[in-house]
């Protein structure tokens, strides 16, 4: 056995290594390749060696040939053994366990819903919001379970996720609408996103091995129609701009902590969550500033709203009937912000207006901006808080143009007080 030996280590020299021993990588220690003669050819394989924090003894572990894993595939498992062993844990154990853990797993026929349960358990620390979980929980429960949740994971194919996915799909009257896919394509390609993240991490936990039964490149694609050649395009019904006095004219004769709550979203053109979970810490009234936190943000950065003088006077109004930590608390449960369907329910209780959505007044404020004021579109485009997708225009934006914005929410307001001159002060009577 010949160790330490100097040799090239690049992809290329890796491969002509033809003399045996193990050959240490001189960027990451612990790191060999280990060459042999086999029948017809020299064999190339990684190992692993370590001092194990538990036995205090050396050891090694193999982590596949030069064939299977690269240089930098090897070196950055490597790494996460090092780590590892710099926590106390043997890594050769830890596999072993996981691979005990998976067998056993196999053998007393681990479910689908089970491993579903386990995948979300172990993802919630990511999701900005109980929500996104909410998601996660209640398409699998309603589209998933029944199919296969009975199921053991390493006993579902392809042709079981597609079956699925083409469940018939009913009316509230019963009449059949047609195929989960076909209908709700939206809501089905969610939902195959989400039984594909649940194999992986399946295959991760060696519950499963081979390809993953949901992933769309490769057979499913052959058993399904593409989406985006089925699936219609739906938009946010917005109110027209022209019309957005009348509206408010007629908002401002209802009452209620909602009533408030949807006149705000308006006149900050922001969304209906960021509103509704908005907190009394968040504001600097002095300046006339709301900072939305960046995990309540659909883009994960703060947005700071200048509020114009109605928002201000909203504010102090409901600071005056403060009961908790959130702006706009449920009249039913104290500890609890407005629910979403309230802001629903309210333009559901106004015909003329029935047919719109509370989000779809950010388009009537973009339509508004674009068609009659000289605000440039990266003005109007940070005060909605949209994620920009061209990295030079990202890279020149580095500023919120907090101070053009106070403008552009001022104008809004003018705009609003225009159309309805003859508008009543809001109340809660």
């Amino acid at each position: 056995m010949q160790e330490g030996r100097k040799i090239s280590f690049t992809a290329r020299g890796l491969g002509s290594i033809v003399t045996p021993g193990y050959h240490a990588d001189p960027e990451s220690k612990g790191l060999y390749i280990q060459v042999f003669k086999g029948v017809s050819d020299y064999k190339r394989s990684w190992i692993f060696r370590y001092t194990s924090p538990t036995l205090l003894k050396r050891r090694e572990m193999g982590l596949g040939s030069l064939d299977s894993r690269s240089l930098a595939e090897a070196r950055k498992v490597s790494l996460d053994l090092r780590k590892m062993v710099l926590e106390g844990m043997d890594p050769a154990e830890e596999r072993s366990k996981a691979r005990s853990k998976a067998t056993n797993a196999i053998n007393d026929g681990i479910t689908f819903a089970k491993a579903a349960e386990l995948c979300i358990k172990g993802k919630r620390p990511e999701w900005k919001n109980a929500k996104h979980a909410d998601q996660w929980e209640n398409t699998i429960a309603t589209f998933v379970t029944p199919e296969i949740g009975r199921m053991r994971v390493d006993q579902i194919n392809t042709g079981h996720i597609a079956k699925l996915l083409e469940q018939e799909i009913k009316k509230k009257s019963g009449e059949v609408e047609g195929p989960f896919w076909n209908v709700r394509t939206e809501t089905a390609t969610r939902v195959r996103q989400r039984i594909e993240v649940i194999f992986d991490w399946c295959k991760a936990h060696e519950y499963i091995k081979g390809d993953n039964p949901a992933r769309l490149k490769g057979a499913l694609a052959h058993l399904l129609p593409k989406a985006n050649k089925i699936q219609k395009k739906s938009h946010h019904p917005a109110l027209p701009f022209q019309k957005i006095g009348e509206f408010m004219r007629e908002l401002r004769t209802k009452s209620g902590f909602s009533v408030l709550a949807l006149e705000f979203l308006i006149l900050t053109a922001t969304r209906t969550s960021e509103v509704l979970n908005a907190k009394w810490d968040e504001f600097d009234i002095e300046n006339k500033v709301w900072t939305i936190p960046a995990a309540r943000m659909k883009a994960g950065k703060a947005h700071r709203v200048p509020l114009n003088t109605r928002a201000v006077e909203i504010y102090e109004y409901l600071s005056k009937h403060r009961s908790n930590d959130s702006l706009f608390p449920s009249k039913h449960h104290n500890k609890d912000n407005i629910s979403n369907m309230s802001l629903i329910a309210i333009m559901r209780r106004m015909p003329a207006y029935s047919q719109y959505v509370p989000h779809g007044f950010r388009s009537t404020f973009r339509d508004w901006a674009a068609e009659t004021t000289d605000y440039p579109n990266e003005t109007v485009e940070l005060a909605l808080a949209h994620t920009i997708k061209n990295k030079s225009e990202a890279a020149y934006r580095r500023q919120d143009q907090l101070e053009k914005r106070v403008g552009l929410m001022e104008l809004w307001l003018k705009t609003i007080k225009n159309q309805a001159s003859s508008c009543e002060p809001i109340s809660l009577g």
